[in-house]
């Protein structure tokens, strides 16, 4: 698992997280919390309410159910606070700036009422919002489902047997999305989020270990994790393939309706894959789990002790007092 894996975790915690731009995103059973690294070297930290405890919803309790929801909910978050950790970046100068605009614009619309102008600022961001969440789902469709089928598609003598040409997108799809991660991880910019990625594993991991949240103690931590990201993205991939050996259709449009319409049944069931693989050990879970470890080898790098703090700092208010509240 790696040269850093040095201490047993001795829990399971609910807590889960992402890197964002220049900072970690985290989200426990009754609070989330976004620290980043702000350009005079300071830590902003932001936390609010989230109720994935005991009281959660039924539909985040839910077998399949949670899986769909949960993987909904953690891309519009996870967006939203990608974007605001981006705004943060933004030089002191620059804000100075934007600031002088939007006084001569408020000045301009002065007898506009303060709420409405509220709540207006507040449309058009989720607007905005909403908008690189559809352009980024019509990627990866483009990528992860139309792409596979179409260039399967073009190989004579496959159109007929539904099993091998499953075998054959989900191939496709695992490859593509294994040269994706590689090349952008040659970005500087996203080597250093992969970085905060390693560091938002390490903490999650010496919290579970049950070790103080230190630079010291995380650093010594394995940067893998069986309940990521990434591990779950491999795992619909896998998954994917057998539900669509299922699918009688064979021309290329058919199988991309069918793979759209069964993509919530596929989520679902990734999802309580990715639950057994991290609530047990054994060597079904182990191999499950292999795939998504062995990407984590690009998709998380080793952070240094800045970013370690940042981690911490965004950690630390999402762990409940009642520790059986944070258990997996």
């Amino acid at each position: 698992m790696g040269k850093n894996n040095t201490t047993q975790e001795k829990f399971k915690s609910k807590i889960g997280g992402q890197a964002l731009i220049e900072g970690i995103m985290m989200l426990g059973p009754n609070t989330g919390a976004m620290a980043c690294r702000l350009p005079d070297g300071s830590v902003d930290l932001e936390t609010w309410d989230e109720n994935n405890g005991r009281n959660a919803p039924w539909y985040k309790k839910v077998p399949l159910v949670r899986g769909c929801t949960g993987f909904v909910t953690s891309l519009v978050k996870g967006y939203k606070y990608m974007m605001k950790s981006a705004e943060k970046q933004i030089p002191e100068d620059e804000e100075d700036e934007k600031d002088k605009k939007d006084k001569k614009s408020e000045a301009a619309a002065s007898e506009a009422v303060d709420g409405k102008n509220g709540k207006k600022e507040e449309s058009a961001y989720d607007i905005v919002m909403y908008i690189g969440i559809l352009i980024g789902v019509v990627m990866a469709f483009g990528l992860f489902i139309f792409l596979p089928k179409w260039i399967v598609g073009l190989i004579p003598g496959v159109k007929e047997h539904r099993f091998v040409r499953s075998l054959l997108e989900g191939i496709v799809k695992i490859v593509i999305f294994v040269l994706y991660m590689y090349l952008i991880s040659l970005m500087k910019d996203i080597k250093r989020q992969f970085m905060y990625h390693g560091a938002e594993h390490k903490t999650i991991a010496c919290h579970e270990a049950e070790l103080p949240l230190t630079v010291e103690n995380v650093r010594k931590q394995t940067r893998f994790h069986k309940r990521c990201g990434t591990s779950f993205i491999f795992i619909v991939l896998i998954v994917s393939i057998f539900v669509m050996c299922f699918v009688p259709f064979t021309v290329t449009w058919q199988r991309i309706v069918a793979s759209l319409v069964l993509l919530p049944l596929v989520v679902g069931v990734s999802y309580e894959c990715i639950r057994l693989a991290g609530n047990n050990d054994n060597a079904f879970t182990r191999i499950l789990s292999a795939p998504g470890l062995a990407m984590q080898r690009i998709t998380t790098k080793e952070p240094d002790d800045s970013m370690i703090e940042i981690a911490i700092a965004a950690l630390t208010p999402c762990i409940p007092k009642d520790k059986e509240e944070d258990r997996w």
